[in-house]
Order: structure tokens, then C-alpha cells, then sequence
């Protein structure tokens, strides 16, 4: 648990539980928020034809595509409501740094 507060700049195990919820609720919301919005603007999974291997590849890799995005504000608004924004910020903006995304930011 030291190496993990370390790494992470935190102080107590309160922390750690609550960054970990943070994490959880946003993988879950993301998926769960997703869907509806990729049926309300026609991208359904009945619409990719299942006879072909493509279509559920391609109707999973725009799913994928949808959620990035998702994911990243829902981080950040969780990390907000449970206190932990600075932590947060920092991880989002060393997350889209690494991925070549830094100037979103500035």
C-alpha cells in the first residue's frame, strides 16, 4: 500500500478505496451510457449485419471509439463529486499526454 501512496502522491488508505471506487463506477457508466447514445443516433447493434464477421467488428470498434471520450469526462466529474479533482486532472492529463493528446490541454 506505501509503494501505491507513494506512487500516486496520496496520504491515507481513504484515498486509495476512494480512487478505486472512482474507477469502478466510471468503467461501469461509461458502458452503461454509451449504448443509448449509440442507439439514439443509429449505430444499434442489429443494424451491423451478424452473418458477417465485420460487422460486429466494426459496430464493437466504433463502441470503442464512443466510450474513450465517455470515459474520460465521466473520470474526471466522478473524481470530482468524490473529492479527489486534483488527483484526477493529473492522471487525465498524464493519460492524454502519453497517448500523443497533451494539446487538448493547453
Amino acid at each position: 500500500m506505501n509503494k501505491l501512496k507513494q506512487r500516486w502522491g496520496i496520504s491515507s488508505n481513504w484515498q486509495i478505496l476512494i480512487i478505486l471506487l472512482v474507477f469502478s463506477l466510471t468503467g461501469s457508466s461509461s458502458l452503461f451510457v454509451t449504448r443509448p447514445v449509440l442507439d439514439f443516433i443509429g449505430l444499434s447493434r442489429v443494424n451491423f449485419p451478424s452473418e458477417f464477421l465485420w460487422g460486429g467488428i466494426s459496430y464493437y470498434a466504433i463502441k470503442i471509439v464512443m466510450v474513450f471520450p465517455v470515459y474520460q469526462v465521466l473520470l474526471v466529474t466522478y473524481g470530482w463529486i468524490f473529492g479527489q479533482f486534483q488527483f484526477f486532472w493529473q492522471f487525465e492529463k498524464n493519460m492524454l499526454s502519453r497517448i500523443g493528446l497533451a494539446k487538448i490541454l493547453k
